[in-house]
């Protein structure tokens, strides 16, 4: 089994929360989100907020809070082979109460199909609010460019 690292990222101005599905090998190194290279997560983020990419963990945390957005992701602990998603197997949700008490969180994101799926198998029931699917940031997900995900992406913008 698996555990998830990385404590989520919100405060008390948090309007919007995104999910991943589970953190990747290169981000639980790291010990925050998104730390594979090559997933697009920062640059599609800093290119709807229109500001430069941050590279350092402070950078990024401080763009998600100064502009309303909490972080976390769906599973707080499964089984996993390496940071593939289709491996995953038993899961065990993260709680995501504590965020949505502290914060008036008016739209819930999903990074992917992975999300969405554990999303909508966990927590939409328990908490009986939907979630709005983006394409995957991931490296797997070679079929979106960069652009592209860019634009599906601003939806997040208009919240």
């Amino acid at each position: 089994m698996t555990f998830h690292p990385i404590a989520p990222v919100y405060d008390a101005h948090s309007r919007i929360l995104i999910l991943g599905s589970f953190p990747s090998v290169k981000s639980r190194e790291a010990m925050f989100f998104y730390g594979h290279p090559r997933n697009r997560f920062w640059k599609v983020l800093a290119a709807v907020l229109e500001c430069p990419v941050p590279t350092t963990v402070e950078e990024k945390r401080r763009l998600l809070l100064d502009n309303g957005i909490a972080l976390w992701d769906v599973i707080a602990s499964c089984e996993i082979t390496g940071s593939a998603d289709s491996s995953i197997r038993n899961v065990v949700p993260n709680d995501l109460r504590p965020i949505l008490e502290q914060a008036d969180i008016k739209t819930i994101f999903v990074n992917g199909k992975t999300a969405e799926k554990y999303f909508r198998m966990y927590q939409e029931p328990a908490l009986g609010r939907p979630a709005v699917c983006l394409p995957s940031t991931s490296p797997a997900n070679a079929s979106w460019s960069l652009e592209r995900l860019t634009q599906a992406w601003r939806v997040i913008g208009r919240e």
